[in-house]
């Protein structure tokens, strides 16, 4: 007598047998999912025969599709995709959708579907003759491929379940059709991302927040939601798919499930996932406008964006590294880990140290970076330049500030501390929010500081702690006003002149290639068109040490050649 031996697999509390019987790839009448024969019995034979098979192994009953497949592609892709072939023509001899199920070699006539069907219904099994939005296949996975790529394992380290065939990756490095252990008939696990794992091998994953956080969906999924529901409910435990999607995915750009990029971080970080709202964070009048720009952005693009000029999450934060790790300035916190920068020197860093070296991609004299908003004496607009150490002043974010003694000066700062470039520059309100996302004042600035940059008056604005909020929430409004640093302070801010701190100061600095170190100290960079030349001709000022210095120059109706102080 023979015997025929089903091993029970347990799983999760639930009990899988080894077989196709109990699978959507039983499409035989008696079969359990929604594609089944009209009256076909056997099961076997809508992929298999043991006589008349297609001469490609295993005793295949279907033709190859014959047809040209649109190939997935990639700027970062190291591998040579070819057309499909081995058992990947197999599988899509159904899921192209271009030949009847119910058409196989070993009978004359099709095999006729319940309900009509005859090709693969359209839905996310039909991948089509288009393969650009799905993870590729029939390409050579060696040890050349590995290294060129630099974030694959290894082909020995790739183990089973998931295999190769012949150094390939072909469907079935991801898909067992006889067994549906895992939905879709993968051969591992996708929570915590154990299949992709399985092969990828991503920079500072296992320490980055996507890997580890535990925050939840909070029982919302974004709606409509394009693809099945995570069976999981925590970022980490969705893994890799809480962003990309393997089949039919959203976007042919790296298998994202938005073709807008991002949406693709929108869906988490709009307050239903992450703590802090950065959607709402865009929709303010000054932002980085990342909705402004469509597939643009490459991951091996230069670090400085010299042209291809363009702003997208990824530009700033790198999703497979960014973690929650904190930091103090200057250093770069865990939310730019990974983030590709431009040095203090002006050369190019795969991974950014300093927070400002991230900011240096664009506004490092790059062409299409923002012009200056404020009509200068020196003219300037590269931040590398302006921040420099060598220069005469500057807010100090590269280095420690040349003003060893400035006694308007809040606590905790002091003169020997260093600051961000979102000390300035982050989200309005209490001026906590972290982040250049968005803000409601110009400049993406964390709170008021009226400048009349857009206008063409920058003198008679009327002094308060909201107009200069930005500079006052460092500097002391008392100090500043009782003429500590400097004896016409209030005279110019509130009592006659009423300018503007802008209309004086250069809130970065003066670069030392276009100043020098007596006429440009203490950030003095006049604003022309409201400071015009002294009847000298001169148009500067000259520090002469602490708390001294001359002016030359023609103001509020007065002529200083010089005016000392």
């Amino acid at each position: 007598m023979r015997y025929i031996l089903i091993i029970l697999i347990s799983f999760p509390g639930l009990i899988y047998a080894q077989s196709i019987v109990n699978s959507k790839h039983n499409l035989s009448v008696n079969g359990p999912g929604g594609m089944r024969s009209a009256g076909e019995t056997e099961i076997c034979l809508f992929c298999h025969t043991p006589h008349t098979a297609l001469p490609r192994s295993p005793l295949w009953n279907r033709r190859d599709p014959g047809v040209t497949y649109t190939l997935y592609k990639s700027a970062t892709m190291q591998a040579l995709p070819g057309q499909p072939d081995g058992t990947s023509m197999l599988c899509l001899s159904c899921h192209d959708g271009t030949i009847a199920l119910g058409s196989i070699l070993s009978r004359s006539t099709v095999t006729g579907f319940q309900s009509g069907i005859t090709t693969m219904p359209a839905g996310l099994s039909n991948l089509s003759t288009n393969l650009r939005n799905d993870h590729p296949v029939s390409f050579l996975y060696n040890s050349a491929l590995a290294m060129a790529d630099g974030q694959l394992k290894p082909p020995a380290a790739i183990l089973p379940p998931v295999s190769l065939e012949n150094e390939k990756v072909q469907c079935t490095s991801c898909h067992d059709p006889h067994k549906n252990l895992f939905p879709d008939f993968l051969v591992a696990d996708t929570r915590n991302s154990e299949l992709c794992n399985a092969c990828h091998q991503r920079n500072n994953w296992n320490s980055g927040s996507h890997n580890t956080s535990v925050k939840t969906w909070n029982g919302v999924l974004p709606d409509p939601w394009p693809y099945t529901p995570p069976s999981s409910t925590t970022v980490a435990q969705n893994g890799c798919e809480s962003c990309h999607n393997p089949h039919n995915s959203g976007s042919d750009v790296m298998l994202l499930k938005y073709q807008k990029e991002e949406n693709n971080c929108l869906d988490c970080h709009n307050g239903n996932v992450a703590a802090k709202n950065v959607a709402a964070e865009f929709s303010k009048s000054y932002r980085h406008n990342i909705g402004n720009y469509l597939n643009i952005h490459t991951p091996n693009e230069p670090a400085q964006l010299f042209t291809n000029m363009h702003v997208e999450c990824v530009d700033c934060h790198d999703p497979h590294a960014s973690n929650s790790r904190s930091a103090v300035a200057p250093y770069a916190g865990g939310a730019l880990a990974g983030v590709k920068g431009v040095s203090q020197t002006g050369t190019a860093v795969s991974s950014a140290t300093f927070a400002y070296e991230v900011c240096y991609r664009c506004h490092a004299g790059s062409a299409g970076s923002p012009p200056a908003a404020t009509s200068r004496v020196i003219v300037q607009n590269n931040l590398l330049l302006e921040f420099a150490p060598a220069n005469p002043s500057y807010h100090p974010v590269a280095a420690i500030g040349k003003n060893t003694s400035v006694p308007s000066l809040i606590s905790p700062w002091s003169a020997s501390s260093i600051m961000y470039c979102t000390s300035c520059h982050a989200g309005d309100g209490s001026g906590t929010s972290p982040a250049p996302h968005g803000s409601i004042y110009p400049h993406i600035l964390k709170l008021q500081n009226i400048t009349n940059d857009g206008g063409t008056v920058s003198t008679g604005t009327t002094e308060s702690a909201s107009a200069y909020a930005l500079c006052y929430s460092c500097h002391s409004r008392a100090s500043i006003l009782s003429d500590v640093s400097f004896k016409q302070h209030n005279k110019h801010l509130q009592s006659e002149v009423r300018a503007p701190c802008n209309t004086c100061h250069d809130p970065h600095g003066i670069s030392m290639t276009q100043g020098n170190i007596s006429n440009n100290s203490n950030l003095i960079n006049f604003r022309t068109g409201v400071v015009t030349p002294s009847s000298g001709g001169q148009l500067k000022f000259v520090g002469m040490g602490s708390n001294h210095g001359q002016c030359y120059l023609t103001c509020h109706g007065k002529n200083h050649n010089p005016l000392s102080y």
